[in-house]
């Protein structure tokens, strides 16, 4: 289940025994979230540097395709999949409010603004949940975003499978301050991959021991295949194997290929269709 930007922190539900808890936005002081802009514009793209574990810096190659969102008091990560189109999860933008992102052009980091918001229509706080969301760009600025290419593959993945994972979020859980640099970690698949849920796990605890992981602020970040680096999925959740909502243990993702119509399609309703 979703972590949702108000008091539904502590809320879960349950799924396959175990209770599921997003730790993908999370309210953030209007202070901070000027501190993390601030510190972002004055480091540029070689520092925009949060998994947990100990993730380093994600490498250029990852990195120009994943932005910054802002809203009113949250924070979130994102995927461009076209010059103005971010897939990220439903989740972090279900609420009304207004959004920003953040690229980095080079060393420049641009801050974007939004047009409109599509959600999955079937996302809902239930972690079965399609959570997906696609975010426009305004035209003006150009938005000039470094889209990443589609994974064409349909069959779930299998347990071994290795992924790249990068995201804003918390370097440290709990500790606020260490979120908005972009970090990277490779993950590997377990616990019965399936089309609606993606389980990764630190290959060398598996789970068993806290390591790499997604924490608050990397939800919607991307999950790409280690060997042609295609977008496979997006991150949802996290939490230990009991349930319990810890980060570094399992990092839930939301595969893309059972929703590939839906996201060729919401592109063309959005005015950017992307190549099937």
């Amino acid at each position: 289940m979703p972590i949702l930007p108000s008091d539904a922190i502590d809320r879960s539900t349950r799924r396959s025994g175990h209770a599921r808890i997003a730790h993908a936005v999370f309210a953030l002081p209007g202070a901070l979230i000027l501190s993390v802009l601030s510190a972002a514009l004055m480091l540029g793209a070689t520092a925009a540097v949060a998994l947990v574990g100990g993730a380093p810096m994600a490498e250029q190659a990852v990195a120009r395709h994943v932005v910054l969102i802002v809203g009113a008091r949250t924070l979130c990560t994102g995927v461009a999949i076209a010059p103005d189109l971010v897939l990220t999860a439903a989740h972090c933008v279900v609420t009304d409010g207004k959004y920003r992102l953040m690229a980095f052009e080079g060393r420049r980091p641009i801050v974007k603004e939004v047009a409109s918001i599509a959600a999955h229509p079937q996302f809902s706080p239930r972690s079965d949940s399609p959570d997906l969301a696609m975010v426009k760009l305004a035209a003006h600025p150009s938005p000039n975003l470094s889209p990443t290419v589609l994974s064409d593959r349909r069959a779930p993945p299998s347990v071994g499978d290795r992924f790249i994972v990068a995201g804003f979020g918390v370097a440290v859980q709990g500790d606020r301050g260490t979120a908005g640099r972009l970090r990277a970690a490779l993950l590997v698949a377990t616990d019965r991959p399936s089309s609606q849920q993606l389980s990764l796990v630190d290959p060398r605890k598996l789970g068993e021991a806290p390591g790499l992981g997604v924490c608050n602020g990397d939800s919607g970040g991307p999950v790409f295949d280690e060997q042609d680096r295609a977008l496979v999925g997006i991150v949802s959740w996290s939490a230990r194997t009991d349930g319990e909502p810890v980060c570094g243990f399992v990092s839930g993702v939301i595969p893309l290929a059972r929703y590939r119509y839906w996201i060729l399609d919401t592109a063309a309703k959005l005015g950017s269709p992307l190549e099937p």
